[in-house]
């Protein structure tokens, strides 16, 4: 269930004013049946519908003083139901799942997130759980029915500094966005933001002709920086991540999660993603301790550019490591002393085989073994079509390659050839379990399946 607006803010108040004529007997029978219809498919919908009347009351009359019933009316008319998964599932990364109990030996719990696409080809991201067994069988859960959206953190506090670093390496900062920090505490929220935005547009400086611009981009990097929250008895096939901050308006796209562990030992869960607003893509941050609380942020940096970006599973000699691919071709390697900025890329990998002659990416988080970082790749070649690679980096070194696989390791087969974008294969991260590789991958931009190979088999097959 989510919110629903008409076209024009005219059509709504007419809305608004038709629900308001209504008898209340009237009143009361209608919504009795919208209850009847969706009270059984989703948890709190009385809440939900007096939320969103909460967000259009504005067209009522200052007087008006509707019974509750019609306030849960005129809300269940700016609410709809939407199925994210309607167009596709596709795209997947895996991760151990942060719960490992009551498991028999040998087995592993993982989450799956996997890129959904609904009407209007708006994606999100949705979960899955599922057991590997020592025998390497996976079991994916059955998922719930219906989802549910996060709440947003209210009065989320930004830091001064970080957000001014933001501004000047997303190139925003100028003589209106000091005035507009020099009024901002050391830490703020986003309603104070707006409040100071506020009262310098009301003043603005006639020599300074950018000012509208860069408060726009002030309010917009504030927005594309959030935090939301599930319920906590919710199950993670529950949850959906849906577009909601002006950067990702389009869709959230292809997440590629990693669980990453920190100096201490303990570990954070990171997904870089791609936001897309309809018009421009951009790499961002997801990071999250256990898939209920969820930190949205913006990459920021000259090399945060186009899609495909991956992080190491841990520092290296250090500093966070990063795969990236700038220039839509070749594969990138770069480092940095903090998550959210990346400044230098060396390049890593060419396409070097005719299946892969197009361009080259990667296919998700690096793998630690013995023998290297496993890094899984995807080639693109004659009439576009997708394959997995794999290479191996030095583990102290990962700017030298170790080995590379010539063949593809997986191609489309003839049935997995048709979907919404044909012959692709493509996965945005792998798990090793034991000394199995385990790989989820997307069919043609429609659907998910699992394959497996032998670490040791794919490692001797480089050359």
């Amino acid at each position: 269930m989510r919110p629903f607006l008409p076209s024009s803010e005219n059509i709504a108040q007419r809305i608004v004013t038709r629900v308001m004529t209504l008898p209340e007997n009237e009143v009361v029978g209608q919504l009795r049946q919208v209850l009847g219809e969706f009270h059984n498919r989703h948890d709190g919908i009385e809440e939900f519908f007096l939320d969103r009347l909460s967000r259009v009351k504005y067209h009522l009359d200052g007087e008006a003083q509707p019974s509750r019933e019609r306030q849960m009316l005129i809300g269940s008319y700016f609410s709809h139901e939407y199925s994210p998964e309607s167009a596709a599932l596709f795209n997947p990364s895996i991760v151990p799942h942060p719960d490992q109990s009551g498991l028999p030996g040998g087995s592993l719990r993982f989450l799956l997130s996997l890129r959904a696409t609904g009407e209007g080809h708006i994606s999100s991201v949705v979960f899955r759980t599922g057991v590997v067994s020592a025998q390497h069988r996976i079991t994916i859960t059955p998922p719930e029915p219906l989802l549910t959206e996060p709440q947003r953190v209210p009065d989320l506090r930004y830091e001064k500094k970080l957000f001014g670093r933001k501004l000047q390496e997303a190139g925003v900062q100028d003589e209106s966005c000091r005035r507009v920090l020099d009024r901002l505490p050391e830490q703020f929220t986003l309603e104070h933001l707006r409040r100071v935005l506020l009262g310098v547009r009301q003043q603005p400086d006639p020599a300074d002709a950018t000012a509208e611009h860069a408060a726009r981009g002030i309010l917009l990097l504030a927005e594309s920086n959030y935090e939301v929250n599930f319920t906590p008895g919710s199950r993670p096939s529950q949850r959906v991540l849906f577009p909601t901050s002006p950067s990702q308006s389009n869709g959230i796209e292809d997440a590629r999660f990693v669980r990453f562990q920190n100096d201490d030992g303990s570990f954070t869960y990171y997904a870089t993603y791609t936001a897309y607003d309809g018009k421009i893509t951009l790499p961002q941050l997801l990071e999250t301790p256990d898939f209920l609380y969820f930190n949205f942020s913006t990459l920021n940096g000259p090399a945060v550019q186009n899609k495909g970006m991956a992080l190491f599973p841990r520092k290296v000699n250090g500093q966070y490591a990063m795969l990236s691919r700038q220039d839509d071709e070749n594969l990138l390697l770069m480092f940095s002393d903090n998550v959210r900025f990346w400044q230098t890329p060396t390049l890593l990998l060419s396409p070097a085989q005719p299946w892969e002659f197009f361009k080259i990416g990667n296919c998700g988080s690096p793998i630690e073994t013995e023998a290297g970082w496993l890094v899984l790749s995807h080639g693109v070649g004659a009439m576009r079509k997708y394959c997995l690679g794999a290479f191996l980096l030095d583990l102290n070194d990962p700017t030298r390659v170790l080995g590379r696989l010539r063949e593809p390791m997986l191609s489309p087969n003839e049935t997995e050839r048709d979907g919404y974008v044909p012959n692709v294969v493509y996965t945005c991260g792998a798990l090793l379990h034991g000394r199995e590789l385990v790989i989820p991958y997307a069919m043609s931009d429609y659907a998910t399946s699992f394959a497996t190979v032998p670490l040791d088999d794919l490692l001797a097959a480089m050359e």
